[in-house]
């Protein structure tokens, strides 16, 4: 297995577990000790893996959020299976909201060239992708860059939010839980996930298994405001089900 399989192997790991530990790793991996504490030591680098004695924590875990480059790989197939479930949700023509986050840049990617759109989006990664796309009208909301993100916050953003309302909303989150619904770390970022969620008719939440079951700093909006959660396989069936019972359908990938 090569450096760069071993990180993406030993990230995941510690997204789906919260922590990881040398000793463990080496073991799963077969390698030294010493090549799994150079892994970890390069993660932390990149800023995705905080050092622990014996190990490390995914900083995710603690409430941190790493820019949205180091997250693109994590979980990449599983992502990408989600994006796809979500093009079942698309509308035959309309409108649509695509919020910032690495599933749902997925999906802009993924976008059908044999349909009208009209695209409403905060999320400078996002508008790059479908910016040249003959059949996208593509609306680019203005306001304060996060450069964790790449995508624009703050009143201004909100208020031209408040001009839109779009056929569905595809919306990315860092944690779903029953108790706080929807969440992510950072305020202004859910503050204009949350008017994103008021602007459109339905809305479609795009979270791979490791954000079940997460509690982030920052609440976006409750379970009941959501009418489907799209997510992968690796998900934890009794999560599911109680995520379901609290109002969404729940589509696994």
């Amino acid at each position: 297995m090569y450096a760069p399989e071993r990180h993406q192997q030993i990230l995941d790991t510690a997204l789906s577990r919260g922590r990881v530990e040398v000793a463990g790793l080496a073991r799963e991996l077969s390698v030294a000790p010493e090549t799994v504490r150079r892994d970890l030591t390069a993660l932390e680098r990149r800023g995705v893996l905080r050092r622990v004695h014996g190990g490390a924590i995914a900083v995710e875990r603690l409430g941190i959020e790493p820019p949205v480059v180091d997250r693109e790989g994590t979980a990449a197939s599983e992502k990408e299976r989600i994006a796809r479930a979500a093009l079942d949700e698309l509308p035959d023509g309309g409108s649509i909201i695509v919020d910032a986050g690495t599933s749902t840049i997925r999906l802009a990617e993924l976008l059908p060239l044999d349909r009208e759109l009209t695209v409403v989006t905060h999320s400078l990664a996002v508008a790059t992708i479908l910016i040249s796309r003959p059949n996208v009208t593509l609306h680019l909301l203005g306001g304060l860059i996060r450069t964790r993100t790449y995508s624009a916050v703050g009143d201004w953003t909100r208020a031209q939010i408040a001009d839109v309302f779009a056929d569905v909303a595809f919306i990315g989150t860092n944690g779903v839980s029953v108790e706080r619904g929807i969440s992510t770390p950072d305020l202004a970022e859910a503050r204009v996930k949350r008017a994103l969620i008021g602007a459109s008719r339905r809305t479609v939440v795009l979270a791979d298994h490791t954000k079940f079951g997460r509690e982030d700093f920052a609440k976006v909006a409750p379970l009941t405001d959501v009418d489907t959660v799209i997510t992968d396989s690796g998900v934890d069936a009794e999560l599911a089900d109680d995520v379901e019972q609290a109002g969404p359908r729940v589509v696994i990938a």
